[in-house]
């Protein structure tokens, strides 16, 4: 049976790979982004691919999420809280709230909340699976190097966000994975980053066809399988 997953940040970068990778496959996508208009790339991978489906979301905004549920009606058998931001921000000391505050909304808030959205979609689909992409940047035992502290923060919010929601919504037999794509050559990733999109989405997509947790279980890996240390 054909799956339908929804993405969000599909205009480029991460985003972008997994609607071409699933939409190759036959998937139907529903691809979520702030501008349609401006999602060139995205726009010329629908003339290709009459599965998908754009719609614009900034994940942010409480009434973009409640229009989005309007128009969409059918369950979602995965949804990829892929959008995201990274502001390398200040040093200690001039640390910014607002920058705080905006990166813990688009990062860890928004993904929870569109879940909650989302949710009666995705118990009425077949694999009923909540994909968000963290960061092991947000690993509290791997930090040793400081810095990044909105980013960093807004990733450990996310898993542990995630974590209870992933043991709320076992009742509904909804599952919910982690997952750190590693250092991408994305726009966010920068040029220098050793790891191209099609590699990191090929191995996350293995990642998500695999994951069978126990009821109520989140786990955290990296694209290529290994487990991320909280």
């Amino acid at each position: 049976m054909t799956k339908t997953i929804l993405i969000t940040g599909a205009n480029r970068g991460l985003g972008l790979e997994f609607v071409r990778q699933y939409a190759k496959e036959g998937a139907t996508i529903i691809a979520c982004c702030r501008d349609p208009n401006e999602a060139k790339d995205l726009q010329d991978l629908q003339k290709k691919h009459l599965n998908i489906e754009i719609h614009s979301l900034d994940v942010s905004s409480e009434s973009d999420r409640l229009k989005l549920k309007e128009k969409v009606s059918k369950p979602i058998d995965i949804l990829i809280n892929n959008a995201g931001m990274l502001e390398k921000g200040a040093a200690f000391g001039n640390i910014s709230v607002d920058e705080l505050n905006k990166t813990f909304l688009v990062n860890a808030v928004a993904p929870l909340k569109l879940t909650e959205t989302l949710s009666e979609n995705i118990a009425k689909s077949q694999r009923k699976l909540v994909v968000c992409i963290s960061s092991s940047m947000g690993s509290i035992s791997d930090n040793t190097s400081g810095g990044y502290y909105s980013y960093r923060a807004s990733k450990t919010a996310l898993n542990m966000l995630m974590k209870s929601a992933g043991v709320d919504l076992a009742s509904q037999g909804i599952q919910v994975l982690l997952l750190h794509p590693g250092w991408v050559k994305t726009r966010m990733g920068g040029s220098d980053a050793m790891i191209e999109p099609e590699v990191s989405i090929t191995g996350m997509r293995k990642v998500i066809e695999k994951y069978s947790p126990a009821a109520g279980e989140v786990r955290f890996y990296r694209y290529n399988g290994e487990i991320v240390a909280w």
